[in-house]
């Protein structure tokens, strides 16, 4: 099984990995898409007044320019310590033992605009890009993105993908449609059995999914298999009539 995670805008600073390399990460068939990708951050932060307006940056947030430029030289974390945010608060990485951390390393995968597709141990330098920017020199991150990555996750074969992902980053790179594939909606479901869509809650629901499976480690190589390990985990995760799956809160927080 491959689970696709989104990213997170915001995004733990520093690190003590070695430098970026398009060519360390998984996925090896996204190589001349992140170089091109990376290249062209690092050529607009040349130009802070260009970069913040094309990044949308407000005043408080004209730093990750100087971060951007940084791109190639800049310390990298594992990908799944460097995103922050409500997904990734919920799945906690940082304090899985080092068995779940291998896990995670061996079936999620993260998908950023400037990197494409990346293990979740791959090292990441920190950056400011999102999946709606149109960045000088390239075409839209869709054109960038799509058909790369579809082809990339089709070379990795898996034999089930599990997608967490925002619709924006779906339109990223879609999973080809000859693998089996599940598209995950996170629900709330009232006392009176009465559904809705969550909205920011949803991310912190599949940060949780994410960590169970870590902490438990299943083997599933099919939708099958993952409706049994989740109803033993006791987490509602059914069909919907759309063809995707509901992840079921029962209750909400705020």
């Amino acid at each position: 099984m491959l689970i696709l995670l989104p990213p997170s805008e915001t995004k733990r600073p520093g690190g003590d990995g070695p430098p970026f390399r398009a060519d360390g990460l998984a996925f090896p068939e996204l190589v001349e898409q992140r170089e091109s990708v990376v290249d062209a951050l690092v050529a607009l932060s040349a130009d802070e007044d260009a970069a913040a307006r094309v990044l949308k940056l407000s005043a408080r947030q004209r730093a990750e320019v100087a971060v951007n430029a940084a791109l190639r030289t800049s310390p990298t974390l594992p990908a799944v310590d460097r995103y922050t945010g409500v997904l990734f608060d919920a799945l906690d990485a940082p304090t899985l033992e080092q068995a779940a951390r291998s896990w995670l390393a061996s079936h999620v995968a993260i998908h950023s605009a400037p990197f494409g597709v990346v293990a979740a141990l791959d090292p990441l330098p920190a950056y400011r890009l999102g999946a709606g920017i149109r960045v000088p020199g390239l075409p839209a991150m869709r054109a960038v993105w799509a058909d790369a990555v579809d082809a990339a996750i089709a070379a990795a074969s898996p034999s089930f993908v599990l997608d967490l992902r925002s619709e924006a980053y779906v339109a990223l790179g879609p999973v080809p449609a000859d693998i089996p594939q599940a598209y995950v909606r996170v629900v709330s479901e009232g006392p009176d059995g009465a559904v809705r869509a969550l909205n920011h809650f949803n991310k912190h629901a599949k940060g949780e999914l994410v960590r169970s499976f870590a902490q438990t480690r299943p083997d599933v190589s099919g939708p099958a298999d993952l409706m049994r390990w989740a109803q033993d985990e006791g987490i509602v995760l059914r069909p919907s009539a759309a063809g995707e799956l509901e992840l079921v809160v029962r209750s909400v927080t705020r």
